[in-house]
């Protein structure tokens, strides 16, 4: 498996923000999205077997894994790694662009899968992977401006996600001012619900390994 970083640290997106979690940052990613925050994931790293990577995560603690990339659904024996965590007996969270197939993630994992807008650059067209979507698992939506909000909106009125999974907006950084997305969320009546990223804030937007 093509590694790029694993640390500790503090999750700063999803419902589980704030926890304490261990970060399996995986080399590659297929998509360009403009506002990609981790190209420096997109090539490099280095090769690991899945005892090298339990044991690196066993070694830095805790009980919370993040399994992230770039795009960490590209390695072909991500299942596996995720199902021996599971076994081992830690909470894994799986963030993915939500474009690629996730019928082999086990079960127990959280994913957390994005949908992309089309401010991205990498509109999502195909829908399969999120009207799969279930418990446990949680939809994230970046957003650039006020027409990507309300095309996010129609997207997921017409999939029925609201009362299957929490749904989690987020603005582009730099971009989109919190404010006005808190705005559009109270004034969407939907049930959204706003996120930051909370390690920008803490240790700023150019900071690696945190």
């Amino acid at each position: 498996m093509r590694v790029t970083e694993i640390f500790h640290s503090i999750q700063g997106e999803s419902t589980l923000a704030g926890e304490k979690c261990t970060f399996v940052r995986f080399t590659g990613c297929d998509l360009r999205c403009g506002y990609c925050d981790t190209e420096y994931a997109f090539h490099g790293g280095k090769n690991m077997e899945r005892p090298e990577i339990l044991a690196e995560v066993a070694r830095l603690g805790g009980k919370f894994v993040c399994l992230t990339g770039g795009e960490p659904t590209l390695q072909k024996d991500l299942p596996e790694l995720a199902q021996e965590l599971l076994d081992l007996g830690y909470t894994v969270s799986l963030e993915t662009h939500g474009q690629r197939p996730l019928d082999r993630i086990p079960r127990g994992v959280r994913k957390i899968v994005d949908l992309k807008t089309p401010d991205s650059k990498e509109q999502h067209t195909d829908f399969s992977q999120l009207a799969a979507l279930g418990e446990g698992d949680e939809l994230k939506v970046v957003v650039g401006s006020e027409s990507d909000f309300r095309w996010a909106i129609k997207v997921i009125d017409q999939l029925d996600l609201w009362n299957r999974v929490p749904v989690l907006f987020s603005p582009v950084w730099g971009a989109v001012q919190p404010a006005a997305l808190a705005q559009w969320i109270l004034e969407s009546g939907r049930r959204a619900r706003m996120q930051l990223q909370l390690h920008k804030i803490i240790w700023g937007a150019e900071a690696r390994g945190v």
